[in-house]
């Protein structure tokens, strides 16, 4: 019996041996990696019989292990090698047509080749999985993850092995009522390793992240913050940004740490108009990091939106990171060139990325065309305000939201909810955030897509008390489509906050090819008018510094279910999943020319 017990317990330590949970690694894209992604075999587990090695040692049968019969009397039941495999990234959903509405679990299996640098370290990144990860490599758990829209990375280095490797991935997309988003949300939850994962080599120290900014009142002043993995003195680490002639080398100090301020003279601002990026190069050790950085300020003053000291107006649109055409996950920059080059025909500026965040790819790329970015965490309708759990999860996907996208010069305003229903401790739970956005990045722009709450027939009132916690008020509102029908020319909005104004959602639904007259719903000349009211409704409202309609294109949501017409598809879109453009496409594209 002791024996017994002794045994497992050496296994179970085995099992419970981790490597290092880090903090998010900043611009990954840039570093030196090796790319996992390709064909992964999984299997699905639905009554989670892959932690059976977890609870009792005898058994052989626990996914995490990949064991394989070594005798013929041998009871093994499952064969990773056997079974199917998934190109990853992706989602399963629309990967194999038996998992579409699935939420539970599956495991995923790659087997790699590798050789570590020596004296370096490896660190098995993932972009984001749907929606919590517990990863085993060669046997031994590496981490856990939360959160199915945010960045996580391990180190791994004692775990790898010359030669042939295994990494194992448990994906769980089940909803819980404390978990964010919460169990009701109005798209497809789609499950599995819906971003990139790579391995990334780095020295044994190495820049963890760092923040390259344009001072908000010097207009020739960028503030620079680096830190390093470790807290260790004494490294000379290099900043440089050869077209602007500026090269400073610091000294970290004991937090492993630098900051300093650097004049630029002749500085080109980034904006839609002239996305300039400059090239920044960061060494430590005779290695160099680079990345590609814009500068610019985004300000408000009174009601007044200010780019760069000169007021804008927002020609918006919202997105869901959904592929072009056909539903699934998008994931990669074909997908955002696609997206995102509708929404410049459609003749915007400005992109919501809603109701998370985004891939990385869609965030460069919009920056790269031009696109300025309302980035949100998916704290959405009704969230488990009091439980501390999910705030600390809130929390997290707010930090690694901004630490990824700190120096994308387009990213203009972090987002902290969207329409959550008032109540004391939700402003308490939302005060929080947005404390601590303002913390991390004093340099953006806080908002949320609030709800109007106080309305009397055709006089509308927007009263939130988050209004003193945000730069920006923004509001959802679907006159014409959930309350009112037709009736937009007869509404009128009071706001009472000196600050811009964003409307951050309206919008109707249309089936692309239905048509029919104007007041019938589904077709698109329905869509068409609404657009036509809603537009004219929108300016007469003081202070309106932008509109972010609902939505760029068609996506799928399990709460539309009207056969024939929605088929789990969200019809509000401007686009149908397939990119033909509905007739409201031309109604918002002449208001917005008349905004320029």
């Amino acid at each position: 019996m002791k024996r017994l017990l002794a045994t497992f317990m050496a296994l179970v330590c085995a099992v419970i041996v981790c490597a290092d949970n880090l903090p998010i690694l900043g611009n990954v894209l840039n570093r030196k990696t090796v790319s996992l992604n390709g064909e992964w075999h999984y299997l699905v587990d639905v009554q989670e019989c892959g932690y059976y090695g977890y609870r009792h040692e005898r058994l052989a049968n626990g996914f995490f292990r990949n064991n394989k019969p070594q005798r013929p009397e041998d009871l093994i039941e499952y064969d990773f090698d056997q079974a199917e495999t998934m190109a990853i990234p992706s989602d399963w959903n629309t990967r194999d047509p038996r998992l579409f509405f699935y939420e539970g679990t599956l495991w995923f299996m790659r087997s790699f080749d590798y050789q570590p640098t020596a004296g370096h370290r490896t660190l098995l990144y993932f972009g984001a999985v749907n929606y919590e990860a517990v990863v085993f490599v060669n046997g031994q758990e590496a981490g856990r993850h939360v959160g199915g829209f945010t960045p996580f990375n391990f180190d791994v280095t004692g775990l790898l092995r010359p030669g042939e490797n295994v990494v194992i991935v448990k994906v769980d997309n089940k909803r819980h009522a404390d978990h964010v988003p919460t169990l009701i949300f109005d798209w497809w939850n789609y499950g599995g390793i819906t971003r990139d994962v790579l391995l990334v080599d780095v020295p044994a120290t190495y820049i963890e992240n760092y923040s390259l900014q344009l001072d908000k009142t010097k207009a020739n002043q960028l503030n620079f913050s680096l830190q390093l993995n470790q807290e260790v003195a004494g490294r000379q680490v290099t900043i440089a940004i050869p077209e602007l002639k500026i090269r400073q080398t610091l000294t970290t100090d004991a937090k492993g740490q630098v900051s300093t301020s650097l004049k630029a003279r002749k500085l080109k601002l980034w904006s839609p108009d002239k996305p300039k990026l400059y090239q920044v190069e960061l060494t430590l050790d005779g290695e160099t990091l680079t990345d590609q950085i814009g500068f610019r300020t985004i300000a408000t003053r009174g009601k007044q939106l200010l780019l760069n000291g000169e007021p804008l107006f927002l020609r918006g649109i919202s997105i869901h990171e959904e592929k072009p055409n056909g539903g699934g996950r998008a994931n990669g920059p074909d997908d955002a060139r696609t997206l995102l080059s509708w929404a410049k025909e459609l003749g915007c500026n400005f992109v919501r990325l809603a109701h998370y965040p985004h891939n990385e790819y869609m965030v460069r790329e919009a920056e790269r065309m031009g696109l300025m970015v309302w980035s949100e965490i998916p704290v959405y309708w009704t969230i488990s305000w009091t439980n501390p759990e999910t705030f600390a999860n809130a929390s997290r996907q707010l930090n690694d939201m901004i630490r990824r996208d700190q120096n994308r010069a387009n990213v203009i305003i972090w987002s902290i909810a969207n329409e959550t229903p008032h109540s004391a401790e939700r402003d308490h739970f939302l005060s929080r955030l947005a404390q601590q956005a303002r913390e991390l990045d004093d340099t953006r722009l806080i908002s949320m897509a609030m709800e109007v709450t106080s309305a009397d027939n055709y006089h509308n009132v927007l009263n939130d008390n988050m209004n003193q916690y945000v730069d920006v008020i923004s509001f959802n509102q679907y006159i014409g489509w959930y309350r009112d029908v037709a009736a937009a020319s007869k509404m009128t909005w009071e706001i009472p906050y000196d600050k811009p104004v964003i409307v951050s959602e309206f919008g109707g639904g249309a089936k692309a090819g239905l048509h029919g007259a104007q007041n019938q719903r589904w077709t698109e000349e329905f869509q068409e008018n609404l657009y036509r009211e809603n537009t004219a409704m929108l300016d007469k409202i003081e202070g309106l510094a932008g509109t972010t309609p609902w939505i760029l294109k068609d996506f799928r949501s399990p709460r539309r279910l009207l056969t024939g017409i929605q088929d789990y598809y969200n019809r509000k879109g401007l686009f149908s999943d397939d990119g033909r453009k509905k007739k409201a496409f031309h109604v918002l594209k002449a208001w917005y020319e008349g905004k320029r």
